[in-house]
């Protein structure tokens, strides 16, 4: 059996449709299933957020450490962050920006949008060579989608929030490589997301502790994402993409959960042989 046949058999036994696609960052060689099928992002969304920001850092368009204000009240639905708290807050944008990622704030991801402008976002993108990557909502407009029009008006990959998985991996390079972005921006893109604060889903292939992984979720519904970029104390150096579609819209799912980890494990496992 092929890596493919291993990959598509670990998702059929977790009870999801998986979409992967895993490169090894220096020479680019490269394992996927169903690599460029267009996917839901959930909060995967946030990363070409993070991105654009932090451009605009190094451009010298905005300080790292220009003020935000956050005022108490309408704040976006979300389980951490400042979606949850109850005062006003003044925090820098960088520390914004950590928010949004390493803990999925969706207050802190929309209070980022609206001041960035979801265009140049998405102009950001285009510039990078993602066309299939796509931001069309904030997560506040997420939500109001599923009150007025139903869940499936936020899992169609045809029109809400969207990429690929090569796609993704693609920009995660670029990141870890330099490769059309200020090296200044990298690095701090890079800071950020090797702060996320949960283990279960990609990193829990990767138990290690020599091995670091630097990543973001992704969960709406009936989807269960992560993506991120897997570094080995020799050196390798590999980009990972996973997005599943789940049969039911349940919030808890371990078993989702951890086939994300086994099949970035698969999948690298794969690249570092065939090295």
């Amino acid at each position: 059996m092929g890596v493919e046949g291993e990959l598509t058999d670990a998702f059929a036994a977790a009870g999801v449709t998986g979409f992967l696609h895993a490169v090894d960052v220096g020479p680019g060689a490269e394992v996927g299933v169903e690599p460029d099928a267009p996917v839901v992002t959930a909060s995967v969304f946030k990363i070409p957020v993070l991105v654009e920001l932090c451009r605009q850092f190094a451009t010298g368009e905005r300080s790292a450490a220009d003020r935000l204000r956050v005022p108490a009240g309408g704040r976006t639905l979300g389980p951490t962050g400042l979606s949850v708290m109850l005062d006003d807050a003044d925090l820098s944008l960088r520390d914004v920006a950590y928010l949004m990622m390493c803990v999925s704030d969706n207050h802190a991801t929309d209070a980022l949008m609206a001041l960035l402008g979801r265009e140049k976002i998405n102009a950001g993108t285009a510039a990078l060579g993602l066309p299939a990557t796509v931001l069309e909502e904030d997560c506040a407009g997420l939500f109001r989608l599923i009150e007025s029009d139903g869940l499936a008006a936020v899992l169609d990959a045809e029109t809400t929030n969207r990429s690929t998985p090569r796609e993704t991996t693609t920009l995660l390079r670029r990141v870890w490589t330099t490769d059309g972005l200020p090296e200044a921006a990298c690095d701090e893109i890079r800071r950020i997301l090797g702060l996320q604060v949960w283990p279960h889903r990609l990193t829990s292939g990767f138990p290690d502790d020599d091995v670091k992984v630097s990543g973001k979720t992704g969960t709406l519904s009936h989807v269960r994402n992560e993506v991120g970029v897997v570094e080995y104390p020799d050196g390798g150096t590999y980009a990972v993409a996973v997005f599943l579609r789940l049969p039911g819209a349940e919030f808890r799912n371990p078993a989702a959960d951890a086939v994300i980890g086994t099949a970035a494990r698969i999948a690298v496992d794969h690249l570092r042989a065939a090295a």
